[in-house]
């Protein structure tokens, strides 16, 4: 073990090809960005295989070579630059570190940039072709990934994470570096069978179906030679041909064994149908079916104005159902504007003033707000706990109109965590309602205060209906568009 030589890196995004925001070289410099040597203790949604290869290699003695690691906001499409250039930084550090025998790579999967639909195949391609046929790549994945044929085809050992929202990305992490550390050594064979649901099928794991999936495909793992399992959701709001929902199993060189194990979750996953989803009420009725729950705070999640979907996530549907009912105390956040937080911080707190905020981005934002408001709280850096890791939304404001209260934010990210309000002096145990702009990965830290969370249709700006998404370039057919059979892929 100690004299294996390990390389690790990271480059990660999420791209809605619907969404109008784009992003360059400078969403990623701002988000997160860790040139070699600079990775901080603590993990970020997709470079956590650099803190679980670190806790290895001091358990175990082997030289570890630490790479770029990059994330930007999910948003609409990356500039060829910034992805050619984040791209050929860390593949010329992977030059300079040969020879290695392990590649470790902290991907989104979901990744297009202008002129590449599959930027991880792309960089993975690229990367075997350096470190040659024998070394190990092993691949940390988002589940909202659109697994492709170049992206299996240069990788040895690849993982998902199994939760949604994302809680064990950390887990999922020592999964993968322990997997492609067993294989170098020879003390596995590993065998990825890939099997294409043909399907476009999401769902949650904080719920049944989903929960009683995954807690059974943690049971099936280390057992029997199976190694691995891995669901990829898929990412719909993205056209690219591999869209859509499949199953990963790896096992100790036993193919037909990791064949039926597949084949038998991808039928049961394609028989969830409607069940995978709750059912999502609009504002009006989401905010009535709150206000008959006793006690609170009621959680009403914007599901389809969700930054982590790539959108703006300033719509203002919800907002605007709730200043009808001035009666309600409820809190609403994030919304991203950084021109209305602008003038917050110039105002300062305990400022009165004229307020224009939310309904900026796109049509489908709905109209911006109006209002008179009171400046409760302002930061220039509003970091907020996320899992394990710490995620910035920037400078931000608390504002106050009437009983409802309001966080702004200066940069794109979900309400994880209630520290989001917490912080700036709104107390969430005050309010019957809170607005959170996030599709699931608030309900880890929101679910023990909340009474109750419900999912809200808005109507977008993230496309909710994949039936309804003028796709041009999915590879047909595919359910729910059409009948289709599942494929394999390995």
């Amino acid at each position: 073990m100690r004299n294996l030589r390990v390389f690790v890196a990271s480059l990660a995004t999420e791209t809605n090809t619907f969404s109008p925001i784009r992003i360059d070289r400078s969403a990623f410099e701002d988000a997160f960005y860790a040139p070699p040597g600079s990775h901080p203790e603590t993990p970020t949604l997709c470079s956590a295989a650099f803190v679980a290869a670190r806790r290895q290699a001091r358990l175990h003695g082997f030289t570890l070579i630490e790479g770029t690691a990059s994330w930007a906001e999910p948003a609409g499409l990356v500039a060829r630059s910034a992805y050619e250039g984040l791209r050929d930084e860390i593949l010329y550090q992977l030059r300079d570190a040969m020879p290695v025998n392990v590649a470790l790579f902290g991907l989104h999967g979901a990744m297009v940039a202008e002129g590449y639909d599959d930027c991880e195949g792309d960089l993975l391609a690229r990367a075997r072709a350096i470190v040659g046929p024998d070394a190990v790549i092993g691949i940390e994945l988002d589940p909202h990934c659109h697994l492709t044929q170049a992206m299996t085809d240069a990788s040895t050992v690849l993982v998902t994470f199994k939760e949604v929202p994302h809680s064990d990305f950390l887990e999922r992490a020592e999964d993968l570096v322990a997997l492609a550390l067993s294989a170098a050594r020879g003390d596995v064979r590993p065998h990825v069978t890939v099997l294409d649901c043909r399907s476009i099928a999401n769902f949650l794991t904080s719920r049944s179906p989903g929960r009683e999936l995954v807690d059974d495909i943690l049971s099936m793992e280390g057992k029997n030679g199976v190694l691995s399992i891995s669901i990829v959701h898929g990412f719909p709001a993205a056209d690219v041909a591999d869209v859509g929902t499949k199953v990963v199993v790896i096992t100790d060189d036993a193919r037909e064994k990791g064949r039926a194990l597949a084949a038998e979750l991808c039928t049961r996953i394609r028989a969830f149908g409607a069940n995978r989803m709750p059912y999502m009420p609009g504002p009006e009725e989401a905010i009535d079916l709150a206000l008959a729950t006793k006690g609170g705070p009621v959680v009403l999640a914007d599901r389809w104005d969700n930054p982590g979907g790539g959108v703006a996530g300033d719509s203002t549907f919800l907002l605007r159902a709730l200043l009808e009912r001035p009666e309600i105390a409820a809190a609403v956040g994030a919304i991203w504007d950084p021109v209305a937080v602008t003038f917050c911080l110039a105002a300062g707190s305990g400022a009165r003033l004229s307020l224009r905020f939310g309904g900026k981005a796109a049509p489908s934002s709905g109209a911006p707000v109006d209002a008179g408001v009171e400046v409760m709280a302002v930061t220039p850096d509003h970091v907020v706990p996320f899992q394990d890791s710490r995620v910035s939304l920037g400078a931000a404001a608390a504002v106050r109109i009437g009983r409802l209260d309001v966080v702004l934010a200066s940069k794109r990210a979900q309400t994880f965590h209630p520290e989001v309000f917490e912080s700036l002096g709104i107390r969430l145990s005050e309010k019957k309602i809170v607005v959170v702009k996030s599709a699931s990965h608030f309900h880890t830290a929101f679910a023990p205060i909340a009474s109750e969370i419900i999912y809200v249709n808005c109507g977008g700006p993230y496309p909710p209906d994949p039936a309804r998404i003028p796709y041009r370039r999915i590879r047909r057919p595919i359910l729910p568009l059409e009948a289709a059979e599942p494929v394999w892929m390995t």
